[in-house]
């Protein structure tokens, strides 16, 4: 009889993360000779801006490939202090500052700053495919808030005290949001954080979308709103989405200084620091010319027009206003029941394996999400892409 190593009761427990399953799938498509229209991954399709490519050339010529601080080096929290300070007028110190491997680790290392066991995580749904289960990872338990497409998927102050018991940590929130791309504007805001304040909660505030904004939107930093909150206040931010830097894998943190503290404490166990070519390319992305952010937000707002125009056109289609982000968050619900392509749809994820299936066009299914009936679909991708997608989106809903 053959030896098995046994895999951990927390492992087994875990969900795979539906973008890179949904990714996945769709590389193996490709491979068969096939193109793929990817609109799963939320990634800009743009390079990275060359003078941020030519900091991390620079910075491995002078030698700067040895480790470094693990909460990252000097010259980049202060640059990532002054840039919130320019742009929101919140003042933080360097000691506030972790500098991680992406926004993803960061929110990792906060729950497990943070958490306890059976700790309760308040997330509004739908969340990022993530949420959910770092919480699960950390011992702490995910309470999911369903939400309603008719309110535009945001959370009420009414909901969210209704939800609050004594074992409620931490409220978690996204604006703009993965994967609906609404945003809460300020007096919504500032009615949830009375909430907060007067429940004694503290709140993970996801802002790595700070800069993808459309139309009249105005973005909103949380700990704005209220004297109290910059000390009960977790902000999660990047260079990933704004400079478009996905693969460089820096994230950062601000929080009050004992919790900076210790996670860079656990950082240092887990990881030590974040790349050091990839810490000098966010410095030059954050001190240089931001006119690359310009550009690609001009080309993302094209793309959205785009997108919510052709949703729209589709017969059974809809989704709210996207503010920010560059997702679309379909409602399928009218499709769901119906055969397509001889093959009965029942589901989210059915609808989008048969999508991309039947028509190469890679989503993620909203059951992923925590919101059943929908699919999200990246606006990330270049507009002759989109263009085809959604002929063929369009094709597969009228079984053409």
């Amino acid at each position: 009889m053959s030896f098995e190593i046994p895999v951990s009761k927390i492992v087994q427990g875990l969900e795979p993360s539906a973008t890179l399953a949904m990714s996945a799938k769709a590389k193996e498509i490709k491979s068969n000779g096939k193109t793929v229209y990817d609109l799963s991954v939320g990634e800009p399709d743009f390079i990275t801006p060359q003078h941020i490519c030519a900091a991390g050339v620079e910075a491995m010529k002078a030698g700067f490939t040895k480790y470094t601080i693990a909460s990252g080096i000097p010259e980049l929290k202060k640059a990532i202090a002054e840039k919130y300070k320019s742009d929101y007028n919140l003042e933080y110190n360097t000691n506030q500052i972790v500098v991680s491997n992406g926004a993803k680790h960061s929110i990792h290392n906060i729950f497990f700053t943070t958490i306890n066991p059976n700790d309760e995580v308040i997330i509004p749904a739908p969340y990022w495919v993530s949420y959910a289960e770092l919480v699960k990872l950390s011992g702490g338990i995910p309470v999911i808030i369903p939400t309603e497409e008719s309110n535009n998927f945001k959370m009420t102050p009414e909901q969210l005290e209704k939800n609050i018991t004594p074992k409620t940590k931490m409220l978690l929130l996204c604006s703009p949001s993965n994967p609906t791309g609404v945003m809460y504007n300020r007096n919504e805001l500032e009615a949830i954080a009375e909430i907060v304040i007067k429940k004694n909660l503290f709140v993970l505030a996801d802002e790595i979308y700070d800069k993808l904004v459309y139309g009249n939107n105005k973005f909103v930093s949380f700990p704005t709103l209220h004297d109290k909150l910059q000390e009960r206040t977790i902000i999660v931010n990047g260079v990933s989405k704004t400079y478009a830097m996905t693969g460089w894998r820096i994230g950062w943190t601000f929080s009050p200084v004992n919790i900076a503290k210790k996670m860079g404490e656990l950082q240092s166990q887990e990881t030590s620091n974040p790349s050091s070519i990839s810490q000098y390319a966010a410095l030059a992305a954050l001190t240089g010319q931001q006119n690359c952010v310009t550009e690609m937000l001009t080309a993302f707002t094209e793309r959205r027009n785009y997108v919510a125009k052709r949703i729209n056109e589709i017969e059974g289609l809809s989704c709210p206003e996207m503010n920010g982000a560059f997702y679309a968050f379909f409602n399928i619900k009218k499709h769901l029941g119906k055969k397509i392509g001889g093959v009965l749809i029942d589901n989210s994820e059915k609808f989008c394996l048969e999508l991309l299936t039947q028509k190469q066009v890679a989503t993620v299914m909203g059951s992923s999400f925590g919101c059943e009936g929908y699919v999200r679909a990246s606006f990330a991708a270049s507009l002759d892409v989109l263009k085809t997608a959604y002929d063929r989106i369009a094709d597969f809903i009228e079984g053409k």
